[in-house]
């Protein structure tokens, strides 16, 4: 596991942030590592998002109910971050839930200390607008993607962006974050291997 000053150091780097030594110790200062069971709820229903959390090993993944369905929103692992946006903006409760799908160890990021540090250190609040562009180019992304693409080029694209959704997660939670039943995903994975 990693110490404070590397979790900063890792994220700093993930999100091309250059930061003065004092700003580096004092992002450090705020990070709370976290760990998680596989299964294990990270936010559930109706809570309110109070923070962001940084992936150092596992994965966890973003889903909600509709219609009684299990919908799978977001899949994250190792150098990614995972939050419910809208809940942690507004502090309000979310209709999101995020459980691990494997051991996590996470560095958990509170909303009330980051922005206490980004309204002190432009370094700090240059760090946080990052992490929003990068989560919400991310959720572009998927949106695009989702609204354009075909079965076939969304499983490619999620091949080619990530890989390690595809070699772990589970195929349920691949079709659902793809927007395609389990039969459609098996089809296309087998003419991806055949093409």
């Amino acid at each position: 596991m990693m110490t404070n000053l590397e979790a900063a150091r890792q994220m700093s780097a993930r999100f091309h942030c250059l930061m003065s030594k004092e700003a580096m110790h004092a992002f450090a200062d705020i990070l709370v590592s976290r760990k998680y069971k596989k299964g294990e709820r990270i936010l559930d229903e109706g809570d309110v998002c109070r923070g962001m959390l940084y992936i150092e090993k596992g994965m966890t993944r973003q889903f909600y109910f509709k219609y009684d369905k299990d919908l799978t929103e977001h899949i994250g692992y190792e150098g990614g971050m995972i939050m419910c946006l809208e809940s942690l903006l507004k502090q309000e409760p979310t209709r999101l839930m995020i459980e691990a799908l494997e051991p996590t160890i996470g560095w958990e990021i509170n909303k009330l200390e980051m922005d206490a540090l980004a309204s002190k250190s432009t370094e700090i609040a240059l760090l946080y607008r990052k992490i929003f562009e990068f989560s919400l180019i991310e959720s572009q992304i998927k949106a695009d993607t989702l609204r354009f693409e075909p079965a076939h080029e969304r499983y490619n694209k999620l091949l080619q962006l990530h890989p390690e959704i595809l070699k772990r997660a589970p195929l349920v939670y691949v079709a659902s974050l793809l927007q395609m039943t389990p039969e459609t995903l098996s089809r296309v994975r087998s003419a991806s291997l055949n093409s």
